[in-house]
């Protein structure tokens, strides 16, 4: 092995622990934001976002280890887009300014705007280092010939 394969070897790897880190702490982020909704999307819009999050983190794993990658990262990228949505939906909604299962009585707009703001910068810092593997590996492919 060459030493500019072992050092993209170790980039890579050194990136899927990045990736690691960033989507470990989103995922406390999250479960710490949605403890706090109301307690009648406890088992529905909570539920749906923390069994993405999980899954991501699932199919970032599963990616780690396969030998070929393509499938997966494809099926990683779908998964963390809905995840995205989710999120976005549940901004939407209003139940970011939730503390303790009920609506926060000064200024709900701002802690559901600072929340949001925190967790989306988490989903799109996981979407950058999810794309820039993908790019990786996709421009890492043998091109077919036509």
């Amino acid at each position: 092995m060459s030493e500019r394969q072992r050092g993209n070897l170790s980039t890579a790897i050194h990136a899927e622990s990045r990736l690691d880190h960033r989507l470990l702490l989103l995922i406390k982020l999250l479960n710490t934001y949605l403890n706090h909704f109301p307690k009648h999307e406890k088992y529905g819009l909570c539920l749906q976002i923390r069994n993405a999050a999980y899954d991501t983190y699932g199919l970032v794993i599963e990616a780690q280890k396969r030998h070929y990658k393509k499938t997966a990262l494809t099926q990683l990228d779908i998964r963390h887009e809905q995840l995205r949505m989710l999120v976005r939906l549940a901004y939407e909604m209003g139940y970011f300014a939730f503390k303790n299962g009920a609506l926060v009585d000064q200024a709900p707009e701002q802690l559901a705007e600072r929340r949001y703001h925190a967790v989306a910068v988490g989903v799109d810092d996981v979407g950058r280092l999810i794309g820039g593997w993908i790019g990786a590996v996709m421009g890492a492919e043998p091109r077919k010939k036509q």
